[in-house]
């Protein structure tokens, strides 16, 4: 894909996503704004050595045979949902950004990338001067909710596949009805997801 070039001289590399950061968003939209996939790594690039960036990963609904070897998806590559997580190590310490409002995972990347240049702008006109508008995206611990396992499509349908459709899994696992408090919250949480 043209623009990684940008990237690779700053040792990013793409991984499947492990974990969902909140609630899929519900009704996406199209994005207000139009740039190439090179104009937005372009962005990210110089936002991404702005923060003395390291460790930088950008996450996306793909699996490991979708990734190249040297760290990038492959050309084919075909995301399950549009969702992005951007994880790095900066200068004002570990910060993660998760987008997933826009159709295409590339308009939710540009999202992350004219974000990122907005909070450096809150620095560039003195109404900060030690980042702290970056503490709102500091890396968080992971959930150690079950239900947030489900991160997928492919998953939810799995999970409600397993119980022979969304009502038998809804009525297997309900509490009211003598099912696990946790695995009615991961039927619930596919169910979301397949919606």
């Amino acid at each position: 894909m043209s623009g990684y070039y940008e990237l690779k001289s700053l040792a990013v590399t793409f991984r499947p996503i492990d974990q969902w950061t909140a609630d899929p968003t519900r009704g996406r939209r199209d994005a207000s704004f139009s740039a190439s996939l090179s104009a937005t790594v372009e962005v990210l690039a110089r936002e991404l050595r702005q923060l003395n960036a390291k460790q930088i990963v950008i996450q996306l609904a793909l699996d490991e045979s979708q990734i190249r070897l040297d760290g990038f998806p492959r050309a084919d590559a075909r995301p399950s949902h549009p969702g992005v997580i951007l994880a790095l190590e900066s200068k004002f310490g570990p910060l993660k950004f998760a987008v997933d409002t826009f159709w295409t995972w590339q308009d939710n990347l540009r999202a992350i990338a004219l974000g990122m240049e907005a909070l450096r702008k809150v620095d560039r006109y003195g109404v900060t001067k030690r980042g702290e508008q970056y503490t709102g995206w500091k890396a968080l611990p992971a959930s150690t909710d079950p239900a947030d396992a489900i991160q997928t499509r492919d998953q939810a349908r799995a999970l409600i596949d397993s119980y022979g459709g969304l009502m038998e899994a809804i009525k297997a696992t309900h509490p009211d009805r003598g099912g696990d408090a946790t695995e009615f919250r991961k039927v619930m949480r596919a169910k979301d997801l397949v919606a």
